[in-house]
């Protein structure tokens, strides 16, 4: 197909520009908008709990087992472990950038399951949990007691029965957690009553391990020749003090029974007490919210937002819902303003683009070149898997000044063909194109060739890159492919012979436009000759290269991307 049949038909070279346009408004509505890139790898925690042990013990018991059998997991990077003194013990297993999380999480899993008969008995029962874990924070909210009616433990259940299931509903939310403990039943030991009864505390968790239990007792009346049969129901684990407190320990050789109530005093607390927070002097939780890859931030906020409203409409008296953190305040704030650059180029572009063509019609070539490659863009960053991100964005931002470069060579093409005394704008743009499509194909393959290298590149850098390069590559392409189908066919249509302009104009823009002209060339000529008499071609290479080489070695300081400190501060006391 030659380049002639999209200046013969206009209508082909306009409904593939509307095309493009259509299929990137379909990706630019699909595409997740974040701050970065996602660089963290994919992670997997292992973590459960050893009631009563202390840091020591959890470490000696649980960790070790857990990292012999979890270390060398296919496509593992590192590993770290912590453990605390309330018996809690976690491991982060750090994969390798590219390793599906999914699958790592699997086979994390198989490795835990290999180790649980090396556990005791206790954490068995609780459970290890083997999770992806989620690094992309999105948001912070607390539950406060505004009117100090209800303890912590309430509060803190209440967002996680209440509001926390319905916050995992939200389409794109990866994991969302209450910063606090589960009601637990406390039951404090008195070591003298203890002491007069010959009790030890394994004797009072003994007890507490037979009789609070879920049990099937069975059915009675199953003998042939009994009719009918009872299914007995049985209570089944113990839920209040009273029931707690009434937990037979032991029987005296008097026939006296202990009850639990006789050495300890039982009541409703929570499983530990480590956690604590205020907001405004009045008891709250904290809840954090974190987002699932691939996902838009956006639109889980919003919804979020939307969601936290009408829960605050049914929360208790005196309890109030309270955003402290959002990262859409600083993803706004960051990708307004790369959007009024994105404007402000643009607008710039098509100043200098007219004040060089001096002409109105010529203008509007190249600048429709810009939103049909931008927009554009955006489907294709849809389909490899990118995402509406600052790098993205600024990429685009540089592409404004790139892209319009094949529709000016096309301009000035057919305008150079008018000058020669062409009187049919569609037949120079033919003859034009004719001669420019090969050069317009290979300036945008240097030019792609320039971008597309930095797509190879490893780790956390060439995740930041390869997006910034790819995106200006693929707006390069859409580029050239405007500028080899609708550019030449918009100038056959908008263009006009140059005797034309002539004859029915001679205003001040004309006048202006001349003036210019021989200003710029008179220009040229003094600057050329004070150049060339102030200095031999040979010396200023040397000079050039020289600062060139001063600037890399001297006075740079090189780093993979620009750092930039985004201040959260989270105290834990």
């Amino acid at each position: 197909m030659t380049l002639d049949r999209f200046i013969n038909r206009p209508v082909l070279s306009t409904v593939i520009s509307i095309v493009i346009v259509i299929l990137g408004v379909l990706g630019l509505v699909s595409l997740p908008v974040v701050q970065y890139p996602d660089i963290a790898p994919p992670t997997v925690q292992v973590s459960t709990t050893y009631t009563g042990a202390n840091a020591q013990t959890v470490l000696n018991s649980v960790i070790a087992p857990l990292e012999e059998q979890i270390n060398g997991v296919e496509n593992m990077d590192y590993m770290t472990s912590t453990a605390t003194n309330t018996g809690a013990a976690t491991i982060q297993i750090t994969f390798k950038m590219g390793t599906d999380p999914d699958m790592a999480a699997v086979n994390v899993q198989n490795r835990v399951a290999k180790a649980q008969g090396l556990l005791p008995s206790e954490v068995t029962q609780v459970g290890v949990i083997t999770q992806k874990r989620q690094s992309s924070m999105l948001m912070i909210f607390s539950v406060s007691d505004t009117e100090d009616r209800y303890d912590e433990a309430f509060v803190e259940n209440y967002a996680k029965i209440n509001i926390i299931p319905q916050i995992q509903r939200v389409k794109g939310v990866g994991d969302a957690m209450v910063m606090g403990a589960d009601y637990s039943m406390r039951i404090w030991l008195n070591p003298e009553k203890m002491a007069e009864y010959h009790l030890m505390p394994t004797d009072i968790s003994g007890v507490l391990a037979e009789q609070n239990i879920e049990a099937a007792p069975g059915n009675i009346g199953e003998r042939e020749n009994q009719t009918f049969q009872y299914t007995l129901r049985y209570k089944g684990r113990l839920s209040q003090v009273p029931e707690f407190e009434d937990i037979v320990i032991k029987a005296n050789p008097d026939g006296t029974i202990i009850h639990l109530k006789d050495v300890a005093r039982v009541e409703l607390g929570r499983v530990s007490y480590g956690f604590s927070g205020k907001v405004n002097g009045h008891k709250s939780v904290t809840c954090m919210i974190s987002q699932m890859a691939g996902s838009n931030a956006t639109e889980i906020i919003q919804d979020c937002e939307k969601l936290l409203d009408d829960a605050q409409k049914g929360l208790p008296q005196g309890l109030k819902i309270t955003v402290a953190q959002n990262v859409n305040d600083f993803l706004f704030a960051s990708i307004h303003e790369v959007i009024k650059t994105l404007i402000e180029a643009f607008i710039l572009v098509f100043i200098v683009v007219y004040i060089f063509l001096q002409d109105m019609r010529s203008t509007i070539i190249p600048s429709v070149a810009i939103p049909v490659a931008l927009i554009g863009t955006f489907f294709a960053l849809y389909a490899i898997g990118f995402s509406i991100n600052l790098l993205t964005l600024s990429a685009m931002v540089l592409a404004i000044a790139i892209v319009v470069d094949d529709a000016i060579v096309v301009v000035e093409g057919v305008h150079a063909k008018l000058d020669q005394g062409y009187t049919s704008a569609r037949k120079a743009s033919i003859d034009a194109m004719r001669e420019l499509g090969s050069a317009i194909v290979s300036i945008t393959l240097v030019m792609m060739a320039v971008f597309i290298p930095v797509s190879f590149m490893s780790g956390t850098s060439g995740v930041f890159y390869r997006q910034f390069g790819l995106t200006m590559a693929i707006a390069i392409g859409f580029s050239a492919l405007n500028a080899l189908t609708l550019s030449p066919a918009l100038c056959a249509i908008l263009l006009k012979p140059h005797k034309a302009h002539g004859e029915e104009e001679e205003s001040l823009k004309q006048r202006m436009g001349t003036a210019y002209k021989a200003a710029g060339r008179t220009m040229y000529q003094r600057y050329a000759e004070s150049i060339g008499r102030i200095l031999h071609p040979s010396i200023t290479l040397i000079l050039v290269v020289i600062s060139i080489l001063g600037l890399i070695f001297g006075g740079f300081n090189f780093d993979s991307h620009p750092v930039i400190t985004v201040i959260l501060s989270i105290v834990a006391i």
